[in-house]
């Protein structure tokens, strides 16, 4: 097979980008038409419940789509562990020897580095969970020497746009048009690891958005299951649905208002955990799409093939700034498949269905919600027509109830099994590529002891009053809003200012304003909670200034603190998922003074999308009896757990590890909130998967 270079993207349409997590999944793409493939590896996948590829498997793949003149990116979009930095580094290294993929899709920012020190020459792109949310990130990302940055699937047509006309050249821009949403903003969601150390940044999400939540007067009177209480019910004026668990984003017809926006230069399908039938149909549709926008009949054609493609129901969600929807559905059903059918026990209780389509060998189907004691996924192994009983072959134990619906979540049609069988022998009749062993070591920063610095009491809103109450050793410190920002010149001065983990389009103006207005006041001390909010201040800072990466930059290896080093912050906070092992270690190894966040009410997560059907400042119950609460700041909701982190018996433990100094997160609960029954411990007895 002739080899093509795939062709750069500069004046082009842009791409239509296919997932993969298997090999029949990345054959489809390519079948289909796709101009990128992107899949992630056995390890710093942010998808590890996919197949995923191995390397020697992956560069006969990528040769056979570069034989297509189609593009392979892969996915290295997770936080790296300061253990893993030099696998990290050697990874790459084979990337760049073996496979020659065109570009890393990365969260971390050690990986900009360590993708540069092992000679990786093709694109490095910022992850929606990297969190570049703002016009001014891009011009910070493109400093870094990013060459794309995938934009967060909260924002709108007019906020895609505004990024487009803003974005410096030499940077692309991608925008997710198809495919499963998350209810928190990505990087910005902590729910998973609180459930267990499987943290949804390290690829290992439970999806806790997509179970049933309970709210109601009811659960008051529950106590957390893992201590003695009782699981939730629903009674009275108790109310339970899934109140979290999002549609699928479908931009369709719409995806033409895309066309046209600078720097926009691919569209990008989610779905590395689906099969070949979802990933041969979608790209169909999209490519249809882009080709032909104009085209009534094509626009038509492609609808009714996404709506084959197995997904849940869709959503436009934010896109469309007059029609701004909530995207999730609590009074429907949102598993992923299309629903077939619900059941009906025969008369010796064995679980049966009358689908409303013929079925096909080979078909997958998924009985139930995964949350339910009896979801399953089951074959299908013979043809079977529709409205024809067909029994399901369940174990004893997961016997569902009459109703309980089930999907098509995947099918091989004899056409699509043709297809892929070709695209197999083109595969199969390429060389595998020679084993090239890989060693080395990535250059880390030098570690720098760190003096003891003041702690922070971070509160929520202004203790008018009350500024100075905060104990001789820790330093008062607020949220950055238009409110607090207008405190006492001295108290300003004083303060610590933290920035908002997320900066939406719209807010970055008066976020600028506000920042400059405070430093012209001579206030010097601020908490940035993503990097990229190091453009908002002085290139050149004067020396009494102390500008801090905040814990929500999410920093875990001393690689990305040298990055956040040569950017101009002065100190750090580590992450504060770390478990105990991989937190105290981090110092010895940090080029920068390191902060930890040492108690109060860290998030679960943060939502632009808004809620349906559920109360804020009311607690809430899991299905296990957890108890949780939301609260709405500016454009978001947070989500915190009834229980506040508390590592306040660790803070010697922490001290002698090397830490300067720590934050104490002041929130005020719903008063109904019970007093927590479990050790707000977060990740450090366990580990972050």
């Amino acid at each position: 097979m002739t080899k093509d270079t795939p062709q750069p993207l500069t004046g082009r349409k842009p791409e239509i980008l296919a997932p993969a997590g298997d090999t029949p999944s990345f054959l489809a793409a390519l079948a289909a038409g796709a101009d990128a493939v992107y899949l992630g590896l056995k390890h710093f996948s942010a998808r590890m419940e996919a197949e995923n590829f191995g390397t020697t498997e992956l560069a006969r793949l990528t040769d056979l789509a570069h034989g297509k003149g189609a593009r392979v990116y892969v996915a290295m979009n997770t936080l790296v562990k300061q253990t893993e930095c030099d696998a990290c580094y050697r990874l790459i290294r084979r990337l760049t020897r073996t496979v020659r993929c065109d570009g890393l899709i990365i969260q971390d920012l050690a990986v900009l580095d360590l993708a540069r020190q092992a000679g990786f020459e093709g694109g490095l792109f910022l992850s929606t969970l990297a969190n570049l949310t703002h016009p001014e990130s891009l011009a910070a990302a493109k400093d870094l020497g990013a060459s794309r940055v995938i934009l967060p699937r909260e924002l709108s047509i007019d906020e895609i746009r505004a990024m487009g006309e803003i974005c410096p050249e030499g940077l692309d821009l991608e925008i997710f048009v198809h495919g499963a949403l998350c209810y928190c903003v990505s990087g910005r969601c902590y729910w998973s690891s609180y459930q267990g150390g499987k943290s949804g940044l390290r690829g290992r999400c439970v999806q806790p958005c997509r179970r049933m939540y309970t709210q109601g007067p009811g659960i008051l009177h529950i106590a957390d299951k893992s201590n003695g209480g009782k699981r939730p019910s629903a009674r009275g004026n108790d109310h339970s649905a899934r109140f979290f668990s999002c549609q699928d984003l479908s931009l369709d017809v719409l995806a033409k208002t895309l066309l046209g926006i600078p720097h926009l230069a691919s569209w990008k399908i989610e779905g590395r955990k689906k099969g070949p039938h979802y990933v041969y149909h979608v790209v169909t549709a999209y490519r249809m799409l882009r080709d032909a926008p104009n085209d009534a009949h094509v626009r038509k054609d492609a609808t009714e093939i996404l709506e084959m493609a197995l997904g849940r129901p869709g959503t436009h969600a934010r896109f469309l700034p007059q029609k701004n929807r909530v995207p999730t559905d609590p009074s429907g059903l949102t598993s992923s498949g299309m629903l077939i059918g619900k059941i009906r026990s025969d008369e010796a209780g064995t679980p049966q269905i009358r689908p409303r389509i013929d079925l096909l060998p080979k078909d997958y189907l998924r009985i139930g919600v995964e949350d339910e004691r009896w979801h399953a996924t089951l074959p299908v192994t013979r043809a079977v027509h529709k409205s024809s009983n067909f029994t399901l072959r369940l174990s004893r134990h997961k016997t569902p109830p009459n109703g309980t619906p089930v999907f098509l979540i995947d099918r091989r049609e004899p056409q699509l099994l043709q297809i892929l069988r070709e695209w197999q022998q083109r595969l199969d009749a390429l060389p595998a590529p020679p084993a090239q062993p890989v060693s080395g070591t990535p250059q880390l920063p030098s570690p720098r002891r760190a003096k003891r610095m003041p702690d922070m009491r971070v509160l929520a809103s202004v203790p008018m009053g009350r500024e100075n109450r905060t104990g001789s050793s820790t330093r008062l410190a607020l949220w950055l809003t238009r409110r607090t920002a207008e405190i006492s010149r001295p108290i300003a001065r004083k303060a610590a200012w933290w920035l908002p983990p997320v900066v939406w389009p719209d807010e970055e103006a008066a976020l600028r304003r506000i920042v400059a207005g405070l430093w012209k006041d001579g206030c010097r001390n601020f908490v940035c909670n993503a990097p990229w909010q190091r453009r908002l201040f002085p290139e050149e800072l004067p020396g009494e200034s102390h500008l801090i990466a905040g814990p929500f930059c999410n920093i875990t290896n001393s690689a990305a603190l040298g990055i956040l080093a040569r950017m101009g912050f002065g100190a750090a906070f580590a992450s504060p998922e770390l478990p105990a092992e991989e937190a105290l270690a981090l110092p010895k190894a940090s080029p920068l003074p390191l902060g930890f966040v040492l108690d109060g009410f860290w998030p679960c997560g943060i939502s632009r999308f808004g809620l349906l059907g559920i109360k804020p400042n009311l607690p809430f119950a899991s299905p296990r009896g957890e108890l949780f609460w939301s609260r709405q700041y500016g454009e978001n909701v947070w989500i915190y757990p009834g229980w506040p982190l508390d590592l306040t018996a660790k803070q010697e433990d922490l001290l002698r590890a090397g830490y300067a100094f720590f934050a104490h997160m002041r929130e005020n609960p719903p008063k109904e909130l019970p007093a927590a029954r479990r050790p707000g411990l977060f990740n450090w007895d366990g580990a972050l998967l």
